[in-house]
């Protein structure tokens, strides 16, 4: 081989050993300080719709180390993950900092993974866009299972 072609591939693998690199470190930086939410316009109604009979009003840890755990769902959204400032704090190896979301908007109760590394599963489906759900949902994070109830 030509020393020409030997640069070329020392070159090569340089940057792609950089890529690696920074492609790794926006991962862990993500996963350590969360994803940004941000409010979008439009979204909620400026009077808070009633709560119908039918509609959730609380999550419940089914499975998991925080199995029991209840917490009650705002009409502002419940944030779920790893981070201190999420509602529900989960004690997950495979949950990332903030993990999803449930909230409400005038269609009914949606949940929304932010980007999160493992995702989110609704049953046995892995969200990939802002999905409705209602009493007796199953959400996975890793290894915690969360159901909606009344």
């Amino acid at each position: 081989m030509s020393e020409l072609t030997l640069t070329i591939i020392r070159l090569g693998l340089l940057v792609g050993l950089w890529f690696f690199v920074f492609s790794l470190a926006g991962v862990l930086r993500r996963d350590l300080y969360g994803t940004r939410v941000s409010p979008r316009a439009g979204r909620r109604p400026a009077v808070a719709p009633r709560r119908r009979s039918n509609e959730p009003t609380r999550i419940v840890v089914t499975e998991g180390g925080l199995r029991g755990t209840t917490i009650n769902l705002k009409e502002s959204g419940v944030l779920v993950g790893r981070n201190p400032e999420c509602a529900l704090i989960l004690d997950d190896d495979f949950a990332s900092g903030r993990h999803c979301r449930v909230y409400r908007d005038d269609q009914g109760w949606k949940v929304e993974d932010l980007r999160s590394t493992n995702g989110t599963y609704l049953g046995e489906e892995r969200l990939t866009d802002i999905t409705p759900v209602g009493v007796g949902s199953q959400l996975r994070i890793g290894r915690t299972v969360l159901e909606l109830r009344k």
